[in-house]
């Protein structure tokens, strides 16, 4: 059971080695590659390492399945916390409906305190494991109720080490409300659109107050990232959540930051191409930005202007058929005033 409710069934097999490598454990990838290969439990099996790296089933030897199997089927309830499951109409993938499953908590707390999250350091799937099984963790937000008290009397957290975790889980609480964002986990949303979202929205209560009609009209948010943020916001549980991280004083609200010098670019959207003369793409977002300009990663009708560099490729073809005006780094400077 995976951080967002998914499902993925798995083979344990008896221990065979596979090119040198003895393999236990291969994928089945989902419920309908089962059903369509008529791979049932007990059955002897062809496996390949694909890639050679992750092992898979490729389909049964009938003439030695036993007799009296049975075809498998998906649970009709979640294994770790025995709650309905459901398909949704076009997805392959089943899901646990409980958001309160251990499971999907302990995922959903080791991705929240990640690297390309809120960054807590000390604070790995062990600690998730552990403190959700103890009751301390009941959502994502009571890892900034913890308490030194709590975690002094358990095994291997000295003094030192829970001064630590709970000083790095402090500081997290200043990270930028695009890294909250992404934190968060709502499906599809990483760390750029988080970014896109609350550099419109500034912060996680406006976010939450747009419609999925108002988040689509941004440049780079489609109508199924639109749908998903505002299903994730409309489910209570979840505005508790973000209720209990704003009590705590994580900040989900962007700092202001006062223009400086002239903006030209303002209420412009670019998107960048190919490989620019002197100017790294990096340095050409920041030229963008300076100026009060916003950039995007793809080309749509809402694309004020393509900077485009050698080996442009498909999105210049793309502003092309739509019309949208191509820069080079000159005109950019230009434009930009920079030079």
């Amino acid at each position: 059971v995976g951080r967002t409710g998914s499902l993925t069934p798995a083979a344990e097999l008896e221990p065979v080695r596979i090119g040198g490598v003895t393999v236990s454990n291969a994928t089945l990838h989902n419920a309908d590659y089962i059903v369509e290969r008529d791979i049932r439990e007990g059955d002897t099996v062809v496996v390949k390492r694909a890639g050679e790296v992750i092992p898979q089933v490729l389909r049964p030897v009938l003439e030695l399945r036993p007799p009296g199997s049975e075809p498998w089927q998906m649970p009709g309830h979640c294994p770790v916390c025995s709650e309905p499951v459901e398909r949704p109409e076009g997805e392959v993938a089943y899901y646990c409906v409980n958001a309160a499953c251990p499971a999907q908590l302990v995922r959903s707390v080791e991705h929240f305190v990640s690297r390309g999250a809120m960054d807590i350091e000390g604070f790995g799937i062990r600690q998730a494991e552990l403190f959700v099984e103890l009751g301390f963790l009941r959502d994502v937000a009571d890892i900034y109720y913890l308490q030194a008290e709590q975690l002094l009397p358990l095994e291997g957290f000295g003094e030192k080490k829970v001064t630590n975790l709970l000083a790095a889980i402090d500081a997290s609480k200043e990270r930028s409300p695009a890294r909250l964002l992404t934190a968060l986990g709502i499906q599809g949303i990483g760390g750029t659109v988080a970014q896109i979202l609350t550099d419109q929205f500034h912060s996680l209560d406006a976010l939450a107050a747009a419609s999925s009609e108002e988040t689509e009209q941004i440049p780079g948010i489609g109508p199924k990232l639109a749908q998903s943020v505002a299903d994730w916001f409309t489910h209570k549980p979840n505005r508790q959540v973000i209720e209990k991280l704003e009590a705590a004083g994580v900040r989900t609200e962007a700092k202001a930051v006062e223009p400086v010098g002239p903006q030209p670019l303002a209420g412009l959207t670019f998107v960048i191409t190919g490989t620019l003369p002197t100017m790294s793409r990096e340095q050409a977002k920041a030229t963008i930005e300076a100026g009060g300009g916003r950039v995007t990663g793809s080309v749509s009708g809402k694309t004020d202007y393509l900077v485009a560099g050698e080996r442009a490729g498909g999105k210049l073809a793309k502003a092309e058929k739509l019309g949208v005006p191509v820069l080079d780094e000159a005109a950019l400077r230009q434009m930009a005033g920079d030079g």
